[in-house]
Parts: C-alpha cells; sequence; structure tokens
C-alpha cells in the first residue's frame, strides 16, 4: 500500500515576520527533502468548524477567525503572528491530518504523513501559542473516534518541545493516550512527569543534552510499553524534529536514525494492534538542513513499513 503526502499550497500563504523560525523555507526543506519518492500525493482541504469544535470551544475558533488580519500581521503573543494567509493554512493543517486519518480509515492508503504549517501541538483549547493557532493532531484524533467509531486512540509526540496544547485538549478523554518525550526545561514549561491526566498522559522530560540513548531508553522504558497496553486502534504521531542536534531551538542531540528509530518501533506497535494505521503530522524543527534530513529518514520508514 501507499503511503500519503498531503501538503497544501496555502501554506506559503502563512508568512511570518523575517527572522521567525517557523518560515515558509521550512515547507520547502521538507517537501524538497521527499521530492523523487513515490507516494500519494493528496491537497489538504478545509477542516470544517465541526472538525475544529471537537476538540476546541466556538469561542477560541471565533477569536482566531476574529483576528485574521486584511494586511499585514497580526500578534497574538511574542511568538505566533497572524498574515493575510494564516487563517486559511490553519484551516488546511488541521484538515489535512483529519484528511490523513481518513485515508487510512478507510483503507486507501497504508499510512500517511501531513506535511502542513502552522504547526498545531501548542495550541490549548482558547489559547493560541508557540506558532500554533489549531490543535490539529487532536483535531484529527477526535474526529477518528468520533466519524470513524475507534474506541482508542494514541497520540505520541517526539518534539523537542512539550505538546501542551495537545494535552490540553484530551487529558480528560480517556479515550485517548498521550506520550510526549521533550526537554526539560524548556518552552512551554509544562510537561512535568506528575501531569498524567486522568491516568492517559504520560510526559517524559528529558534534559538539556540528551541524546540517542537516553532518548530510545525513555521510549523503551515509559511509552512503548503504555502504547502497547492501551492497544490504539490508530496511532498519531505529533512529527517535531527539532530534537535534532543542529536545531537552534533547543538543547538535545538526536540524529536522522533516531527518528528513523523511533518511527520504525511506532510502525512495530501499529502492526501489532491497528493494522499499521499511522497517521504523522509536521510540528517543529527549524534547522533546514537538519529538518529535511530528519523528515525524509522519517517518510522512508513509512513507506517501507506501508508496502
Amino acid at each position: 500500500m501507499a503511503t500519503a503526502l498531503i501538503t497544501h499550497k496555502a501554506c506559503y500563504d502563512h508568512v511570518t515576520p523575517q527572522g521567525h523560525p517557523e518560515q515558509v523555507a521550512r515547507l520547502d526543506a521538507v517537501l524538497g527533502a521527499l521530492d523523487g519518492l513515490e507516494l500519494e500525493r493528496v491537497s489538504a482541504p478545509m477542516a470544517a468548524d465541526d472538525d475544529l469544535l471537537r476538540a476546541h470551544p466556538k469561542a477560541h475558533v471565533d477569536a482566531i477567525k476574529a483576528a485574521a488580519p486584511s494586511e499585514g500581521w497580526r500578534s497574538l503573543d511574542a511568538d505566533t503572528h497572524m498574515s493575510v494567509g494564516t487563517l486559511e493554512a490553519a484551516y488546511r493543517a488541521a484538515g489535512g491530518v483529519v484528511k490523513a486519518v481518513d485515508l487510512v480509515m478507510s483503507g486507501d492508503v497504508g499510512n500517511a504523513f501531513s506535511a502542513m504549517r502552522p504547526p498545531g501541538h501548542h495550541a490549548e483549547r482558547e489559547t493560541a501559542m508557540g506558532f500554533c493557532f489549531f490543535g490539529s493532531i487532536a483535531v484529527a484524533s477526535k474526529h477518528a473516534l468520533d466519524f470513524h467509531g475507534l474506541k482508542r486512540v494514541a497520540i505520541l509526540d517526539f518534539d523537542v518541545h512539550h505538546g501542551n496544547g495537545t494535552q490540553d485538549l484530551v487529558e480528560e478523554d480517556a479515550r485517548i493516550l498521550f506520550c510526549s518525550s521533550h526537554q526539560m526545561p524548556l518552552y512551554p514549561g509544562t510537561g512535568a512527569a506528575h501531569e498524567t491526566g486522568v491516568g492517559n498522559v504520560v510526559n517524559v522530560p528529558l534534559p538539556d543534552g540528551c541524546g540517542s540513548a537516553a532518548f530510545r531508553a525513555a521510549w523503551e522504558a515509559h511509552v512503548f510499553p503504555r502504547v502497547d497496553a492501551f492497544k490504539p486502534e490508530l496511532l498519531l504521531i505529533s512529527a517535531g524534529f527539532d530534537a535534532h542536534a543542529d536545531d537552534p531551538l533547543a538543547g538535545m542531540e538526536l540524529r536522522e536514525d533516531d527518528f528513523a528509530w523511533v518511527t520504525g518501533k511506532i510502525c512495530d506497535l501499529a502492526d501489532k494492534h491497528c493494522q499499521g494505521r499511522v497517521v504523522s503530522a509536521l510540528e517543529g524543527g527549524y534547522d533546514l538542513e537538519a529538518l529535511g534530513r530528519s523528515a525524509r529518514a522519517h517518510v522512508d520508514v513509512l513507506k517501507e513499513r506501508a508496502q
């Protein structure tokens, strides 16, 4: 079976101020690295408001719409900026992951990677932050449960920053297991091991300078056993590549091989519990060359495992 690559040109219209790390060039780095791979290429649709409202209150969706500028930029906080094209890009970023779930659940593809921006895992129920506006991966997980009738979905997040938004959106929903490894202390300051939701949240804080051996040992000890016991019917990945040694925003020391390794292990669990069904969504990664290489390593494994 094929691996779907979901993206859309509207992502290029989400323009951040000069020097901002979450820049248009990130998408070029990812798509350029995937160029030439035989993937099922799919255009990301707009998310329906009903999809967003599974995770966010209407007041938040309305506030993001109202904040969209007609020219220039509007800053929602020191890090999170809207340009004229941001609203459509954010809707399509969420819609892309929802579409990925639909494709995988229908059996049209074996797995999927949504290469979209802005990212989503920092967007809380009523707060856009950390470059994020809507919690795309949480939205997609609730779509899988409510629309496709699944009973258990797991979200695995290996971005170097804690997925505080995803946690906020799912920590009271026992149908969703959320596991995050992340550097700590680091933005956004959440993700302590004692934050466990309703027993459905697994946080694995890792120290500055953490490298391959410690990262792999942490996933083997804390994440994979919980996923195995949970027996998810679909696995979703928040694929942030900013734990790479070359990334400027953090201090972990991972390499492309580590992202390939964790992807393969996740696929092993998917083969065991959910017929190989994996949906991955791009989150962070801010050194352009490292981002491209890491995304390629990740998708190479997905493609191999989708056969």
